[in-house]
């Protein structure tokens, strides 16, 4: 190990910028799914073969998916910290990159909802309707448990992305790997530094990747039939 990386280490540096990293894509993905969730139920549930379509309703929330979701992370990031300073009454540190990222990924997770809850079979919400279920119920007691394994695997690929977002927070004041990477990596010529950093965030990857989709392996009612 390098002189730069034991100090970085035995400082608690590299430590910290784990801690901080897994904070910020926790938090950001449980307040993105308070909102982008519902969100992808009511364009699903609104659409033209939704059980309640609601023609203008769904174009507008449509638009405004497709809007965000086609703004680049960085300049979406930098756009939205004047909110973000509303709202946590800073535009540096942590706290605002997460506001940040919890814009960033609501339309992304809305569209992995969407697509998920879409997936539910006709034949089972026919067959929920035809026993007098309200749309609510069909809401809660079908679609959300049906699409489940979906839903999981969806909130792995969203907890991804969300890690890489969290990355390119650094450059604007964030914590996390992605600092530690631009700060004591890049703007020192330490090309070890910026690799470390890569592998720590590879490892990270993975653990969320395996626990999700053993999570999702285990909700899967076909695997476990078989």
């Amino acid at each position: 190990m390098s002189e730069i990386l034991r100090k970085l280490w035995d400082s608690g540096v590299l430590q910290l910028g784990i801690w901080e990293t897994v904070y910020m894509t926790l938090i950001s993905a449980f307040f993105s799914y308070v909102i982008g969730l519902p969100l992808g139920v009511i364009l699903c549930v609104t659409s033209k073969d939704g059980i309640h379509p609601v023609p203008v309703l769904n174009r507008i929330l449509d638009l405004l998916v497709n809007i965000f979701r086609s703004i680049p992370f960085i300049i979406l990031m930098v756009a939205v910290l004047p909110a973000a300073k509303l709202i946590v009454g800073t535009s540096l540190g942590n706290r605002a990159m997460i506001v940040t990222l919890v814009l960033a990924a609501i339309p992304y997770v809305a569209r992995m909802t969407e697509s998920s809850v879409k997936e539910v079979d006709r034949g089972v919400i026919e067959a929920a309707q035809s026993m007098g279920a309200g749309e609510g119920r069909i809401i809660m007691r079908v679609l959300i448990p049906e699409a489940k394994t979906s839903l999981i695997v969806g909130a792995v690929i969203s907890l991804v992305t969300i890690l890489g977002y969290s990355a390119m927070a650094g450059t604007i004041g964030g914590g996390g790997l992605g600092m530690i990477a631009i700060t004591y990596g890049y703007q020192r010529f330490n090309n070890e530094v910026v690799w470390i950093c890569v592998a720590l965030t590879i490892i990270i990857v993975q653990v969320i990747q395996e626990t999700g989709m053993l999570i999702a392996r285990k909700t899967d009612r076909r695997m476990r039939q078989a």
